[in-house]
């Protein structure tokens, strides 16, 4: 069988570096945009594969598991071949099912048609395996079961998938108040990794726009081990054909590699102007488990400056990530250069990170770079939900400044 990862436009290839590290092989990964496929070589090892993705991977949006694949060039092959598959294995009685999915390059485009079909076709055949008649109606009780169908169309080639994610994986548990514009946390997570943050070494981690602590709360998980999805359920623990039991193994094997020892001074850091996300964030912190790992404060980015800063740190050497306001969360465009500005004043000199510095920005901005005062040294395009944005990073460093 074969298990599904989504993911975020841009973050691809550090989803497949997560699975490979899980131990899959990467000759058994497929990448395509906003997509991963993993092939197993049983049900049970597809089954405990989506248990351990789910809990584990930090990148990926949900995880899916393929039920069936056909080709369908018409209405009449789509309905007659899932009406075959047994989703009577999969959709227990009385439990409720919803369709969704999405059509590329095929004849069958009219996806509000396809939906309407699948969900006749998935109806008609549990009527039977429960002994009904065609003409009566399928209980749905939501309370006894939510099932996600999804199907996907590419070239005529039908997928038929089940979500075993629930909320999205970007709900950790560790977030339930929100403060304005947040950051999806896998997104957070993918900039972590592409910034190639180095835990417990010289270099402490810094957020200067930290909000409700994403970025910070994201980073201290990373380095301490804690797998994302330790403290939250999942769609799949309710099925039957799946259950609790390999996401209990998939918890007992991230309890078995968390490590919460800590240094004696704390290496992640965060700051707000707004005292209320400050109290937001570390109410998020500590619902993660890294409460007394991360050090909040509330302080405006244009009354730092960088010897301040390594006194409040304690480190000489700073990562700094952060997700600058911008669109709704701000007035106008001239408060996003203003705090663009201030970024190359404070970390950058001469177009060139500052000793001991590296720095990256994620914005949708295109004139970043002129703003900040300096040709980033690498970009990566990645998409902060339907935003297009660019990652920019600056880590060489002028040799001659103290």
């Amino acid at each position: 069988m074969i298990v599904i990862l989504t993911t975020l436009f841009g973050v691809e290839s550090l989803t497949a570096d997560e699975l490979t590290q899980l131990g899959y092989d990467r000759d058994k990964i497929q990448v395509s945009d906003g997509q991963l496929r993993l092939r197993t070589n049983s049900v049970s090892d597809a089954i405990e594969a989506v248990a351990r993705c789910n809990v584990f991977i930090r990148t990926a949006e949900r995880v899916l598991l393929q039920l069936g694949a056909f080709e369908a060039k018409n209405f009449d092959a789509f309905f007659d071949l899932s009406a075959e598959m047994p989703w009577e294995e999969w959709i227990e009685p009385g439990a409720a099912f919803v369709v969704k999915g999405y059509s590329r390059k095929s004849a069958l485009f009219g996806i509000p048609a396809c939906q309407r079909l699948l969900k006749k076709a998935i109806v008609q055949r549990l009527l039977k395996a429960q002994g009904l008649t065609l003409d009566s109606r399928l209980p749905e009780n939501p309370d006894k079961g939510m099932v996600r169908i999804q199907f996907g169309i590419v070239s005529d080639q039908v997928s038929l998938m089940v979500d075993t994610s629930g909320d999205g994986l970007h709900k950790r548990g560790y977030r339930p108040l929100l403060h304005e514009a947040p950051i999806k946390e896998t997104l957070a997570a993918a900039m972590i990794k592409v910034s190639r943050y180095r835990p417990f070494g010289e270099e402490a981690f810094y957020d200067p726009f930290c909000g409700s602590g994403t970025l910070p709360i994201e980073a201290a998980m990373m380095a301490f081990g804690i797998a994302p999805g330790m403290n939250r359920p999942f769609g799949a623990e309710q099925w039957p054909f799946i259950g609790k039991k390999p996401f209990d193994r998939a918890r007992e094997e991230a309890l078995s590699v968390m490590d919460l020892t800590a240094p004696d001074e704390p290496f992640v850091f965060g700051s707000d102007i707004s005292p209320k996300a400050v109290e937001i964030a570390r109410a998020n912190a500590k619902r993660a488990g890294v409460g007394d790992m991360i050090r909040f404060r509330t302080s405006d980015l244009f009354k730092q400056d960088l010897g301040e800063l390594r006194a409040w740190t304690v480190h000489e050497k700073l990562l700094v990530v952060c997700n600058p306001p911008y669109g709704e969360r701000l007035l106008d465009q001239n408060q996003a250069e203003q705090l663009y500005g201030r970024l190359g004043q404070v970390f950058l000199d001469q177009g060139m990170a500052r000793q001991g510095i590296r720095l990256s920005v994620i914005t949708p901005d295109e004139q970043f770079e002129q703003i900040a005062g300096g040709r980033a040294d690498k970009r990566r395009k990645l998409y902060n939900g339907m935003i297009k944005c660019t990652l920019y990073h600056y880590f060489k460093q002028r040799r001659d400044i103290q």
